[in-house]
């Protein structure tokens, strides 16, 4: 295809959200599984979408 580097990156993201929502996992990527004393650490620095 003829995408820039940064227009593939953004359609790469874009295909893995649409694929997330799709299968029901994506509302997991918004609430990550953190020990107690993670959560006020996050809300401050937050974390990587993501990132399990």
């Amino acid at each position: 295809m003829d995408r820039t580097p940064d227009q593939h990156d953004a359609y790469s993201v874009a295909a893995w959200l649409r694929e997330a929502d799709g299968d029901g996992s994506l509302g997991g990527y918004f609430r990550p599984d953190m020990l107690p004393g993670q959560y006020g650490e996050a809300q401050l620095e937050g974390w990587i979408l993501g990132v399990k």
